[in-house]
């Protein structure tokens, strides 16, 4: 299995809309992914908030039964429209993947 877990800080305006539109937009968004390709054991989109120093605004955990899996996901047509969006409305990203 392959965990997946990437973290975004979002810029306080961007494509027409407030961080917290943003925040929302880019959950809904990649809801839509959670069964794209077979293998996708896990999917889940949670928000920062609160009164931490240091946080980012989204984070995605995901786990995928093998590398196959993650780099169809990669590549999926939904998935690479979403990266668009989230490109533009991004101040930075953080990504780790990792076998278990």
């Amino acid at each position: 299995m392959i965990k997946h877990i990437v973290f975004w800080q979002l810029k306080d305006e961007a494509a027409g809309n407030s961080r917290e539109v943003n925040k929302q937009l880019v959950k809904e968004k990649l809801m839509t992914c959670a069964s794209i390709v077979p293998g996708i054991l896990e999917f889940e989109v949670g928000l920062g908030g609160g009164d931490l120093e240091c946080t980012y605004d989204v984070v995605l955990y995901s786990v995928f039964a093998d590398k196959a899996a993650l780099d169809a996901y990669a590549v999926h047509p939904t998935h690479e429209a979403i990266k668009a969006f989230i490109g533009e409305v991004r101040s930075a990203r953080q990504c780790m993947d990792y076998e278990v």
